[in-house]
């Protein structure tokens, strides 16, 4: 039994909501009557209910986000079939944009837009102790004060901990105004204290925690206060931690620098935004960087840091044509980052890149996660193409299962964005889709792609022997939601 049940659906079991955790921290007095109930996207909509309800709950609140806003809507359609009496609440960053006329909206008898963990809180300590509820369905609470909010960690369970990312935070918000990113909206960079931030880590790693994904948009953004975090880590780095960090990619200072050559191999992770090449699209969507600076950071990292690098690139931005992001491509893949993370734009609901639509023609899917289907500079089937080349880079290059598959770019004339284009479009034709491929299947169709086109057998054969024989998987912490 509990009066108060919070939960979303996440895209993987692996995956636990910092937002629920925060929510539960600061409801006060209500804490211990509350419960998360968390599910992966692939759950019958009809098991979840059945769970839910078994907490014969006063109210349910939903995180509702860009990959699970589908199975969310039959989730809580299902809830109140069954339960009309129901409180249902919701919240989360697809539901606080545009929120009147999303159907989900329909079902809900409050949507709380925005960081709500001091609303909800005020919202449940008045409904319960004197009946009032808020006099609007849509409620767009303050920015709550950091430093006043109860830190989640503690709602970490052990199960969590053993088997499970744990995402944390230093600091809330984004300076930078790029318009495909909710983070564009951010009125500022806010920081949680420091000093106290470090003491909760240090009690998670005392009870086993030795992952840990930050969520901070801009880690890197004040060396001062990540020179002393990473310090931190340093200090017990020999417990086996790993880290992932979301960096600017054109700002590493000589101090951090300093820091990140002292981590040994595979304890360090740098998510590197790059987003786009071509210095034109990235004025178009309002994005500030250096490439001259990009270039020497990935240098430094590669030479003589033992980070692993995981870099990104969107296709879809306006104005970027098929050969802008090929010429891209091949400009960062020259960079040697371990993985480069090939993703297609999607519509953010309330993101500033609305305004390109009628100019560069974006069209997108009207299905999450709404995706670009075609624009100006792009035709549908360009589209789709470049889908097929991102889907099998993932499978093949970004895996970790095909170690000696990077031998190919030096051994060939075609730029790499050429070659693993060809390489994509026959593993498509020989499956005809992009997921659900068995790995003994994916290795053998490589193998005759190479064979056929003029490689020798001995190195498809060993190319396929390394990949049975290579790690299962990644030590990678980013989402592919």
């Amino acid at each position: 039994m509990a009066a108060i049940v919070l939960s979303t659906l996440n895209a993987r079991y692996t995956h636990a909501s910092l937002g629920l955790r925060y929510l539960r921290a600061n409801l006060g007095g209500y804490r211990e009557q509350t419960v998360i109930a968390e599910f992966t996207t692939k759950r019958p909509a009809a098991e979840i209910v059945d769970e839910l309800l078994r907490y014969n709950p006063r109210v349910v609140g939903f995180g509702v986000y860009i990959w699970n806003t589908d199975q969310t809507l039959a989730v809580v359609k299902a809830l109140k079939e069954r339960r009309p009496d129901l409180m249902l609440v919701l919240g989360g960053p697809e539901i606080s944009f545009e929120t009147d006329g999303q159907e989900l909206t329909e079902y809900a008898d409050y949507v709380f837009q925005g960081e709500g963990e001091k609303t909800f809180s005020t919202f449940i300590a008045n409904w319960f102790e004197r009946g009032e509820l808020p006099s609007v369905k849509i409620v767009r609470p303050d920015l709550p004060e950091v430093k006043e909010l109860r830190f989640p960690y503690g709602e970490y369970t052990d199960e969590d901990i053993a088997h499970r990312t744990l995402y944390v935070e230093a600091s809330r918000g984004c300076p930078y105004k790029c318009e495909y990113c909710l983070s564009s909206l951010d009125v500022s960079v806010r920081a949680f204290n420091v000093d106290t931030f470090l003491l909760e880590m240090d009690q998670l790693i005392e009870r086993g925690a030795r992952q840990f994904k930050f969520v901070d948009r801009t880690f890197n953004l004040s060396p001062t206060v990540s020179g002393k975090i990473l310090r931190f880590f340093l200090e017990r780095v020999s417990k086996g931690l790993f880290l992932h960090f979301e960096m600017v990619p054109d700002r590493l200072g000589d101090e951090l620098k300093e820091l990140i050559k002292q981590f040994p191999a595979g304890a360090l992770q740098f998510e590197i935004g790059v987003q786009t090449w071509n210095p034109l699209v990235a004025r178009n969507v309002s994005r500030r960087q250096n490439y001259e600076k990009i270039v020497e950071n990935f240098q430094f990292l590669r030479r003589e840091t033992g980070v692993h690098t995981h870099s990104d690139l969107i296709v879809g931005l306006p104005g970027e044509t098929r050969a802008s992001f090929a010429e891209g491509f091949n400009a960062l893949f020259a960079l040697h980052p371990d993985e480069i993370q090939v993703g297609i734009l999607k519509r953010l609901k309330g993101t500033p890149i609305a305004r390109h639509d009628e100019k560069f023609a974006m069209h997108y899917s009207p299905a999450a996660p709404f995706e670009i289907l075609r624009n100006k500079d792009l035709s549908e089937i360009e589209l789709a193409r470049l889908k097929v080349f991102a889907e099998f880079w993932d499978l093949v290059a970004n895996s970790g299962r095909f170690p000696r598959i990077r031998e190919l770019w030096g051994q060939q004339t075609k730029s790499p964005f050429a070659f693993f284009d060809d390489m994509a479009q026959a593993l498509h034709r020989r499956f005809g889709r992009t997921h659900s491929i068995h790995l003994r299947d994916l290795e053998a169709a490589v193998q005759d792609y190479l064979i056929e086109n003029g490689w020798p057998r001995e190195f498809g054969a060993s190319l396929q022997k390394s990949a049975h024989h290579s790690a299962p998987e990644r030590q990678s912490l980013h989402l592919h939601a």
